[in-house]
């Protein structure tokens, strides 16, 4: 008779088989720093047990200012924003400066560290091009789909026009850019296929 297993035993059993033994991974994330965010934290520390060496870039947050840390094997970048936004102006500096910020680590760790694989985790959905930079090189790109964007610009503003339009665009190229999506749901897995 099988039994279920227990979260705490499959981690187990990932850790002993470690499958990615030997992989490298960078996980972008723009809306929150880690350990805040539980989801990516649970990723970072999930693909650590399996044996890969894992790498973050995120923002700065109250209580996460640190520039750099490791925390449970996971080797932690931050990078400052410039501020909350609000407006298109305040997304441009925003996205802007996390864009910057995000190439300039993304880089740092490839010469430190070294990655084979970029996860990108949404929103915005500009994190392919961080990506496409390092195609060259054959690093993999993996977005992680966690907001349908152009979906809560409509309801956030309650209107379509030119900005959502460049979401729709943008959305579209990072499902294009990447090799894997990873969906939260069955409904963002139909917006992706």
């Amino acid at each position: 008779m099988n039994r279920p297993t227990s979260s705490t035993s499959r981690i187990a059993d990932i850790r002993r088989s470690r499958p990615l033994d030997g992989r490298r991974v960078l996980i972008i994330v723009e809306n929150l720093p880690l350990p805040f965010d539980r989801r990516v934290w649970h990723e970072a520390r999930t693909l650590t047990a399996a044996g890969a060496q894992v790498a973050v870039i995120c923002p700065t947050g109250k209580g996460f200012e640190a520039p750099y840390e490791e925390l449970d094997g996971v080797h932690i970048y931050r990078h400052p924003l410039p501020l909350d936004a609000s407006g298109a102006v305040g997304y441009l500096l925003e996205y802007g400066a996390a864009l910057f910020h995000e190439t300039r680590l993304a880089w740092k760790i490839l010469r430190r560290h070294g990655f084979d694989t970029i996860q990108g985790c949404n929103p915005p959905d500009l994190i392919f091009l961080i990506a496409w930079q390092f195609r060259i090189f054959g690093k993999r790109y993996i977005f992680d789909h966690h907001d349908i964007n152009p979906e809560l610009y409509e309801a956030k503003f309650g209107r379509r026009g030119f900005f959502w339009r460049l979401m729709v665009i943008f959305e579209w190229l990072n499902f294009r850019a990447a090799r894997v999506v990873i969906s939260t749901n069955e409904s963002y897995r139909a917006i992706a296929l």
